[in-house]
C-alpha cells in the first residue's frame, strides 16, 4: 500500500544556500542539507516549544497557551511534531494562523507519528514547513529522533519545556540550547506528579522558572525583542479561576475522585459529598475546564 505523502512545495536546500538557515551552520554535526516540505521561508529562529509524548492535560494545556500566546505575537513555534506537548505546540500556531517548523527523525515522505498526517498538512497549508535532514524516503530510526533535537535546539532562540518525566527526552533538547548559550525555560510542575520530575529537576538545576503569562511575557521580550502585537482584551474563553472549588483544587494537583471527596469530606455525608464531586466533575469535564489522566486521575487543563 503506498503511504500518502505531503502535499505543497518541495524543497532540498543546501547548506551553502542563502536559504539555509545560518543558526544551523553552527550546531553540533551541521546537516549538509535539508528536506523540506512547505514553505522554506518559515525556517526562522523561534521558540521550541517540547515536552512529554505521554503528555497530561496539564502538559498539553500548557504547550497550547505559551504557543499561542507566541504565534500570536509572531514568533515561529518550533517542534518535533511528537504525540503529546509536541503536537500541541503545532496546533495551537496553526489555530493562530501563524507559521510553525516541525522537525522529524526520519525522511518526510516516512512521517512519524502516521497519524499526524493531517497536523502536518495544516502546518504546511498555514506556511509553516516540515523539515529533515535524511532523504526523502528514510526510515525512522530511535537515534534518528535525539539527533533531530539539535535542529530544534539550534532554529530556536530559546527554550520552553512544558512538562516533562524521568527520564526525559526533552532533555537531550535542552542540553543542546544550554551548550550553545540558549535560554531554556520550563514550566513547573506538582511535586507529586511523576509526570513533572524531569521539568522541576531542570529548574533546580537552574532552568528559568515560567510560573504565569506574565513571566513568559517578559522572557518573550527579553529574548525577541518588541513583539508584533499588543496584548488585546480579554477573550471568551472561560478562565479555570473562575469556575469553582474543584476547578480549584485541580489547579495545585491532579487528583482521583477519592482524593477529592476526602479534600471536601466538610461539605457533608460521604453520599452527599461523592454526588456532589461526580457532578461537579462531570460539568467540567464538559466545559473542557479538567480531563483524566491516564492514571485516572482528574487535572486542571489550563485554559485559553
Amino acid at each position: 500500500m503506498r503511504r500518502p505523502m505531503l502535499e505543497g512545495g518541495r524543497f532540498i536546500i543546501e547548506c551553502e544556500s542563502r536559504l539555509f538557515p545560518e543558526s544551523l551552520k553552527h550546531v553540533r554535526k551541521p546537516p549538509k542539507r535539508l528536506f523540506i516540505v512547505g514553505n522554506p521561508h518559515a525556517l526562522e529562529s523561534g521558540l521550541a516549544v517540547i515536552g512529554a509524548r505521554h503528555a497530561t492535560p496539564y502538559g498539553k494545556g500548557c504547550a497550547a497557551r505559551f504557543s499561542r500566546k507566541a504565534s500570536e505575537r509572531g514568533v515561529v513555534i518550533v517542534s518535533g511534531g511528537a504525540r503529546g506537548c509536541d503536537a500541541e505546540a503545532h496546533r495551537a500556531a496553526v489555530e493562530s494562523r501563524s507559521k510553525t517548523v516541525v522537525f522529524l527523525g526520519g525522511g518526510c515522505d516516512r512521517l512519524y507519528p502516521a497519524e499526524h498526517r493531517a497536523l502536518f498538512q495544516d502546518v504546511i497549508d498555514s506556511g509553516g514547513a516540515v523539515v529533515s535532514e535524511h532523504e526523502w524516503g528514510t526510515e525512522p530510526r530511535p537515534y534518528m529522533f535525539r539527533e533531530r533535537n539539535r535542529l530544534i535546539a539550534g532554529l530556536a532562540k530559546a527554550v520552553l519545556i512544558v512538562e516533562a518525566g524521568m527520564p526525559s527526552g526533552t532533555f537531550s533538547t535542552a542540553d543542546e540550547a544550554l551548550e550553545s548559550g540558549k535560554p531554556v525555560f520550563v514550566v513547573p510542575g506538582a511535586i507529586t506528579s511523576a509526570y513533572s520530575r524531569g521539568s522541576n529537576r531542570l529548574l533546580y538545576d537552574g532552568a528559568i522558572p515560567i510560573i504565569d503569562d506574565e513571566t513568559f511575557e517578559d522572557q518573550m521580550t527579553a529574548v525577541f525583542g518588541s513583539l508584533q502585537d499588543e496584548r488585546g482584551p480579554a477573550g471568551d474563553g472561560v478562565s479555570v479561576s473562575n469556575c469553582g472549588e474543584v476547578v480549584q483544587a485541580l489547579l495545585a494537583e491532579p487528583l482521583s475522585s477519592e482524593e477529592l471527596c476526602a479534600r471536601f469530606a466538610s461539605h457533608g455525608t460521604p453520599d452527599r459529598v461523592r454526588g456532589w464531586i461526580m457532578g461537579e466533575t462531570v460539568k467540567a469535564e464538559a466545559r473542557g475546564l479538567i480531563a483524566r489522566q491516564p492514571d485516572g486521575r482528574w487535572a486542571s487543563v489550563v485554559s485559553r
